[in-house]
């Protein structure tokens, strides 16, 4: 292990921190508010010790796989603390453990929150606190990439900061890759956001908006979450959300003009297909609650966007749904959107790879001499990755057992406290009971709260990086 090396990469992670953190700061001097300065001090506090930490001289600058999950799981803890000092300091989240969650959560696009009155925080810290949403959506070791220096070993952090059962480089160099990747990102965000406040929306609800339907994210900056927008910027919003659940592979496919390879992209097929039927099922199971059916339409369909692309947003309490409507929201909590997307959760691919097992293994037990091999976009799925996703499965199984175990000290209902695991491990938001869409995280233990940031880390990274920690041999250093 090269200790020297993975806090010369922290200290770059601290510029990068420092440096956008200039525009919330930009933000408060707009509006002339007196939390801006601990914006500033917290931004030049990191620029510095990030600064001299990059002077450090690691010896070796090869970034090895062990490396590269330490560096990624330490970074985005890292992250979360740094970006957590402005709401400590300046008093409007006076305790440590709620800025953290506060910012963990935005990080990781989480959306959970445990703040009571969102309108009467400051303007620069609303639009940081968004801003996070946006940063972690991609994911900030990426972007870091196009800056840095490139070298082949640089696929190890992309390889522990992509989401998905597998991560494949989209032309031959990882600076490029991510380089079309953040492009891509902007610019559908800029899109976003034109579009929002076109709609009606206020021009710095737009970029709040914006930011969290890119990263789906979820931080909403009034109290009603979406509710009060209009319509229009409601199916908007909705439009927004699905897009930024798309494999982002799709888009270098349209930009790149290889429309035949786009056909062949069956998770994309599959995310659809799943959205609007689980969409359809509401909307028909609500309509009685809701009276007319457009209304019932663009409710079932942002909300379904909306919990399956792990975004958080709300437009209705939809904890006052009835059962089904509800049950079919808890279900696509755990297929979340695409891999290579900004939404969390289990990823679409991977439940095509389940199925498919289920399907090769039932084959086998009628034709035990067949061969049959897995294909995903027609392409065959090793071996690595089929045991990858199965371990991710029982990882996944392990961490929400004992997350869950933890919460019910706290002695929630277990919808609160089942709900809640869920929302945060998938890096959702809101869930059902007390943390519901006019619910909060505020009323957990400290306890509860530091679980719900290691699951909205390790959710976020897909548990690896962050449970690789936790391996004595990962910190030998030979």
């Amino acid at each position: 292990m090269n200790y020297l090396l993975i806090i010369k990469f922290l200290g770059a992670l601290f510029q990068f921190e420092g440096l956008f953190m200039m525009m919330p700061v930009f933000v408060g001097l707009y509006f002339h508010e007196s939390s801006v300065k601990y914006l500033i001090i917290t931004a030049a506090a990191a620029l510095i010790i990030g600064t001299l930490l990059r002077c450090i001289n690691p010896g070796s600058n090869k970034l090895r796989s062990r490396e590269g999950f330490v560096v990624t799981a330490l970074s985005w803890l890292v992250m979360s603390i740094t970006g957590a000092m402005p709401f400590w300091l300046s008093g409007e989240i006076g305790s440590f453990t709620n800025a953290v969650f506060e910012t963990a959560s935005g990080f990781t696009t989480t959306g959970a929150s445990i703040l009571t009155d969102i309108e009467a925080m400051s303007k620069c810290l609303l639009f940081w606190r968004s801003f996070t949403h946006w940063i972690g959506g991609m994911g900030v070791l990426v972007f870091m990439m196009i800056f840095l220096k490139s070298s082949a070993d640089e696929m190890n952090l992309m390889k522990a900061e992509s989401p998905g059962p597998s991560v494949d480089k989209l032309v031959p160099k990882v600076r490029t890759t991510a380089f079309i990747l953040y492009a891509i990102y902007f610019t559908i965000t800029i899109i976003s956001i034109l579009a929002f406040y076109l709609g009606g929306m206020p021009l710095f609800d737009s970029f709040c908006i914006g930011f969290g339907a890119a990263g789906t994210g979820g931080f909403g900056i009034r109290a009603d979450s979406c509710a009060g927008y209009s319509p229009l910027c409601q199916v908007l919003i909705t439009i927004s959300m699905f897009l930024f659940g798309v494999n982002f592979k799709i888009y270098f496919l349209i930009v790149f003009k290889k429309f035949k390879e786009i056909l062949k992209c069956e998770e994309v097929f599959w995310y659809t297909v799943i959205y609007l039927v689980a969409a359809g099922i509401v909307t028909i199971n609500i309509v009685k609650d809701l009276g007319t059916v457009g209304e019932s339409v663009r409710a079932s369909f942002f909300q379904t966007a909306s919990i399956m692309t792990t975004t958080g947003y709300a437009t209705v309490d939809f904890d006052k749904w009835n059962s089904m409507s509800k049950a079919v929201l808890v279900l696509v909590m755990f297929i979340g959107a695409c891999a290579g997307s900004t939404g969390g959760g289990m990823k679409v691919s991977r439940w095509i790879i389940y199925i498919k097992q289920i399907k090769r293994e039932l084959s086998k037990y009628i034709h035990p001499r067949s061969v049959k091999t897995i294909r995903l976009d027609s392409d065959a799925v090793n071996d690595d990755t089929i045991r990858g996703a199965n371990v991710y499965m029982m990882a996944y199984a392990m961490v929400f057992i004992v997350s869950l175990l933890i919460v019910c000290i706290d002695g929630f209902d277990l919808i609160t406290n089942f709900t809640s695991v869920a929302a945060t491990l998938n890096n959702i938001g809101p869930g059902l009971g007390v943390v519901g869409p006019t619910g909060n995280f505020s009323g957990f233990s400290i306890l509860s709260k530091w679980t719900f940031i290691f699951d909205m880390i390790a959710g976020r990274l897909e548990l690896f990086p962050v449970l690789i920690m936790f391996a004595p041999s990962t910190w030998r250093k030979k």
